[in-house]
């Protein structure tokens, strides 16, 4: 018998955006006959289309929604869905917005602003920024309300095939042409926090990039995030290529499991409620040294309390969906969580039983392994009882046992010991 197969919660409070709207209606041109036939988005990367690694990655920040803006070629979207959803490891909800003429990037959105939520992100559906959003989204959850907008940007030592933007501190001040071949520059990375009153800057035709955003910008109404990683566009047949090659590799991630009660918090026993969850020191800088170091992080409990009547499915599913909000406002990811609520002494008749999914059964890491195409040994897990690191051996992952202070220290000694696709040591000691 397994346990509850997602963990995916509605907390009153959401300082985590959950709708993405995601360009998806380009021409292609550049692609020449390799695009002749599908958008730019669903051309096939590795085992799957490009749109699908995407939609992947922004999952792992709370995303539920993804409203994907369509024009060109706008059947082959909507066809793609199943295909979509098939390819991600969590449920979200999968709807097109069609423009009915060709309509420009800020067209598009225009065309989708009844559907839109009050903040909501939009990113370029050809393009990927292999880095911790969980920044950009901590930022963006500090503007006030002056602010439209902010940009995730990243710094490239080649920036001229994209315009450049000119910064003060975080504030965007203006957006410049393309630089000489070979100069570096700050560019505009293709993801943006947005608030909905942006429509109101919009017309039924016109481009965020030219029409839009520079006018924002000289109105001081923009801020931008600055986010080390990998960027690829596949907009060229030679980075369309190149993301074919390297894209799926490096977005096939280690992981790293933590146990909660004891590891992630202050084990009080039985913790059912946020009134009762304290965090252990240390907790939400190790998520976020593992998140800049570009590594999963997933939560893997066992919660009796469940099956002794103490608080119900419910609770445990909105206290790790308020755990995971709260590790994106201090800049890392909880990207997925498994829980157990049964034991074969319950209280409530309806959860004794042994489950496969209680540790130190393995079936919760192995489920997270299943869903996110994990490598176990590219894996660990971290955990205060030996039946979380039984766990980890079944199911082939390197345990490491944690008796308490700092987990900020453990954490970094286990990425440093591996090789990861962001790990640096000026993200690792932040």
């Amino acid at each position: 018998m397994t346990g509850i197969h997602r963990c995916v919660t509605r907390p009153i409070q959401r300082p985590t955006l959950r709708q993405c709207a995601v360009l998806a209606g380009g021409l292609g041109t550049r692609l020449g006959a390799l695009a002749a036939d599908r958008p730019k988005p669903l051309l096939p990367c590795g085992d799957r289309p490009f749109l699908a690694w995407l939609l992947r990655e922004l999952c792992r920040y709370g995303v539920e929604e993804f409203l994907l803006l369509a024009g060109h070629l706008s059947a082959e979207v909507e066809r793609s869905l199943d295909e979509l959803a098939a390819a991600l490891p969590k449920p979200v909800k999968l709807t097109v917005s069609i423009e009915p003429e060709p309509a420009g990037t800020g067209g598009a959105l225009w065309h989708a602003r009844d559907r839109l939520d009050e903040r909501f992100l939009l990113v370029n559906g050809d393009s990927l920024l292999d880095a911790n959003l969980s920044r950009l989204l901590a930022d963006a959850a500090d503007d006030g309300d002056d602010v439209l907008g902010r940009l995730a940007l990243h710094d490239l030592p080649d920036a001229s095939r994209a315009g450049v933007v000119a910064t003060d501190g975080d504030q965007i001040t203006a957006f410049h042409e393309r630089p000489a071949p070979g100069a570096p520059g700050t560019i505009n990375a293709g993801l943006y926090v947005l608030r909905k009153a942006i429509v109101d800057e919009l017309t039924p035709v016109c481009s965020l990039e030219r029409d839009v955003l520079p006018k924002l910008a000289a109105r001081g109404t923009l801020r931008g995030t600055v986010l080390p990683g990998w960027f690829i566009d596949i907009g060229v047949p030679a980075d369309f290529v190149r993301a074919g090659r390297d894209l799926p590799a490096r977005l096939r991630r280690p992981a790293l499991f933590l146990d909660r009660d004891g590891v992630i918090n202050v084990d009080h026993g039985y913790v059912g409620t946020v009134e009762r969850f304290e965090w252990t020191e240390t907790a939400r800088q190790a998520i976020r040294a593992a998140s800049d170091a570009g590594w999963h992080v997933f939560v893997v409990t066992n919660q009796s309390g469940v099956a002794r009547g103490l608080y119900d499915e419910a609770a445990v599913r909105h206290l790790l969906g308020w755990m995971a909000d709260e590790a994106r406002r201090a800049g890392g990811t909880i990207d997925d969580a498994r829980y157990c609520p049964y034991h074969p002494e319950a209280t409530v008749v309806a959860y004794r039983r042994h489950s496969d999914w209680r540790k130190p059964a393995p079936g919760m890491l192995l489920d997270l392994i299943r869903a996110w195409g994990l490598d176990p040994a590219a894996c660990a897990m971290i955990g205060d009882q030996p039946t979380d690191t039984q766990a980890a051996a079944a199911a082939g992952i390197a345990g490491h046992p944690f008796a308490g202070g700092d987990l900020l220290a453990l954490a970094r000694a286990i990425v440093l010991s591996r090789a990861a696709p962001l790990a640096s040591s000026q993200h690792l000691l932040a």
